[in-house]
């Protein structure tokens, strides 16, 4: 799996991941538990995961809604 985006905000990711249902691609949230670690303060990003033969699609998708993804590397 690879990083498709890192956010703080739980509603860009939770919007991010219907979208990507929605689309048939698989998605898989990262560091969602970290918030029992922080004290739920929200400093640490949550990450949101796609499988490799789905990066290129799920890239179009979060660009088509004006959602910033993780550089390409």
């Amino acid at each position: 799996m690879k990083e498709l985006l890192r956010s703080n905000d739980p509603t860009v990711i939770a919007f991010a991941s219907a979208l990507l249902q929605g689309e048939g691609i698989g998605v898989f949230e990262m560091d969602v538990h970290m918030s029992v670690l922080e004290g739920s303060v929200g400093v640490l990003p949550r990450r949101l995961m796609v499988v490799e033969k789905d990066m290129f699609l799920a890239r179009a998708i979060m660009r088509d809604n004006d959602i910033v993804t993780t550089d390409a590397s």
